[in-house]
């Protein structure tokens, strides 16, 4: 079974604890715990602290739980999906949080487990759900049942592939015959679709494709947006947010939640008086994003993409 063959780096491992700023005697949510690497090394900084961990993934509470056995008094571990924080924290009792952590996306032991359907790099059934017992939704039923004018939408939103149209036509084309049932004939399908010399520039051709349909299975944007809100409701005073995401979509969604939290007016333009009732409730932390050096890079390639983002609760 490939949990016991999980590995796990961390990205901006050092920079998110710096952020984080761990208190002793503090609570501590990681919203998607994954492997926990980086919830290790938090309880490694500050050991008597309570971290609650949250993965809609099975298998990765599995291997967090095995990761985290040396402190096991001080971690719960939760199977949900982050986007219903609120409710998780009156279900457990969660107050007075000081430090939340979000670690958006894949993780690259969803990508490692062929069978899970993730990965344009080998042949498996098309899932990409995260969550394989609560989610009925998968990839074979987007890319089979969908019209192509959504298809074509989903890979250029979520995707932001330029070839949106071209591929939604020739998926289109393909399903006439008989069903899309795995990622390898879905790969072919694209490359068929892109134009040769297009292919052989920038990243695999399928990236975008699978990145789009992966984001649209799991709703991960509207969880992302839903979690954000909930998480400044439930930090203390001085409690700090921290977010790494690995996409512009992800990214710019924190950024401007970020910005709206600073208080800034959201009415239009030209009412004599504010009427939004903007207040501010964080302060950010980092004005740029934080991203990996070339070491880290070096080291673990999928750091290459990925931003931080922190801000503290008033």
């Amino acid at each position: 079974m490939f949990v016991s063959d999980f590995q796990h780096q961390p990205v901006l491992l050092e920079q998110a604890l710096h952020w984080l700023r761990p208190q002793a005697h503090g609570t501590y949510i990681d919203c998607t715990i994954g492997g926990a690497g980086h919830s290790l090394a938090l309880l490694g900084q500050q050991p008597d602290i309570q971290l609650v961990g949250i993965d809609q993934d099975k298998q990765a509470l599995k291997k967090a739980e095995q990761a985290l056995a040396t402190y096991r008094s001080q971690v719960t571990l939760i199977h949900d999906n982050f986007r219903r924080l609120g409710r998780i924290a009156e279900d457990y009792g969660i107050t007075n949080v000081q430090g939340i952590f979000m670690d958006i996306g894949v993780s690259s032991h969803q990508l490692d487990a062929r069978e899970r359907g993730f990965s344009y790099q080998s042949d498996a059934p098309l899932d990409m759900r995260m969550d394989t017992e609560g989610q009925q939704l998968t990839a074979y039923d987007l890319v089979n049942h969908m019209t192509q004018a959504e298809l074509a939408k989903i890979i250029r939103v979520y995707g932001e592939e330029r070839w949106a149209a071209r591929i939604a036509a020739f998926i289109a084309e393909a399903r006439k015959t008989g069903s899309i049932a795995s990622t390898a004939e879905l790969v072919d399908i694209i490359k068929q679709a892109i134009p040769a010399k297009a292919r052989r520039e920038g990243p695999h051709p399928a990236r975008r494709t699978f990145q789009a349909l992966r984001i649209a299975v799991n709703e991960e944007l509207a969880a992302l947006e839903s979690a954000l809100g909930q998480a400044v409701d439930l930090l203390a005073p001085a409690g700090r947010l921290v977010v790494i995401s690995f996409h512009s979509l992800e990214d710019r969604i924190v950024k401007e939640f970020f910005r709206q939290c600073t208080g800034v007016c959201a009415c239009p333009p030209g009412l004599p008086v504010c009427r939004c009732g903007a207040k501010q409730t964080l302060k950010i932390l980092t004005k740029r994003p934080v991203t990996a050096d070339n070491e880290e890079v070096m080291r673990n390639p999928r750091a290459r993409s990925a931003k931080l983002r922190a801000a503290e609760r008033l």
